[in-house]
């Protein structure tokens, strides 16, 4: 069980990510989105090295948990691992066709067939919902989330599993209410789910936050070691 940890509010995730991308952080959307995505990649390779398959099938939202996962799937690509993508509500945003066009340019198949997907891999990325998910959940992810909690393959999910809420973890009842991943990487910061998450918990991102926001937001973020991107809390790791 994942322990007492300092966590972000779903009021104060919106505001950090404000200041990031305003002119107190200077950041864009695209620096952010590659060093999340990064941190996922470094995550996976972590949990799930090579050796114990390359075949990833990484599924994406609409939104930015699901770019964080195309930039994921590029960096698992350049890793040797075998990457498939499930964007079935692909975005029109310039940001999102880029995304997609360098996947495509790496010749990393896309799937609308995600039963069909889920046979033939050996890990999962969940990019589905973030944390600023609002139920209800549209179609197709309720099937998506159903299989998710259902397969017996390992599931990372990114920054929040796919259908929790970031306040009070997951739904009550439908899809997601069973659903606890293997692993979960929190970006920037742990999320008040985490009190109902069970399995491996990393932290990514927090090399784009300075001294002045994580002093700003009250966060008690731990040291990197040498390059890594990633830093695993809880037990097994780090404690905060």
């Amino acid at each position: 069980m994942a322990g007492a940890l300092k966590t972000l509010s779903a009021k104060n995730a919106l505001a950090l990510d404000k200041d990031l991308m305003s002119s107190v952080g200077a950041f864009s959307i695209d620096q952010l989105m590659e060093l999340a995505g990064l941190s996922v990649s470094q995550a996976v390779y972590r949990v799930h090295p090579p050796s114990r398959g390359r075949r990833i099938l990484v599924a994406c939202g609409p939104g930015n948990n699901g770019g964080d996962g195309l930039v994921a799937a590029r960096h698992l690509w350049h890793y040797g691992y075998k990457p498939t993508i499930y964007y079935p509500k692909q975005s029109k945003n310039d940001l999102y066709q880029r995304l997609t066009t360098q996947l495509h340019n790496l010749n990393i198949p896309f799937t609308d067939d995600f039963p069909n997907a889920l046979k033939e891999t050996d890990h999962i990325v969940d990019a589905i919902f973030g944390f600023s998910f609002q139920p209800p959940i549209r179609d197709p992810f309720p099937s998506v989330i159903t299989l998710l909690e259902e397969t017996s393959i390992p599931v990372t999910s990114v920054d929040a599993p796919s259908s929790w809420d970031i306040e009070s973890g997951p739904p009550n009842e439908g899809p997601g209410a069973k659903f606890n991943p293997e692993v979960l990487i929190s970006l920037t910061a742990p999320k008040p789910l985490v009190k109902w998450f069970t399995g491996r918990h990393f932290l990514g991102g927090r090399r784009f936050v300075s001294p002045d926001i994580a002093k700003k937001y009250d966060l008690e973020l731990p040291e990197y070691e040498g390059i890594d991107q990633i830093v695993e809390i809880g037990e097994g790791g780090q404690n905060l």
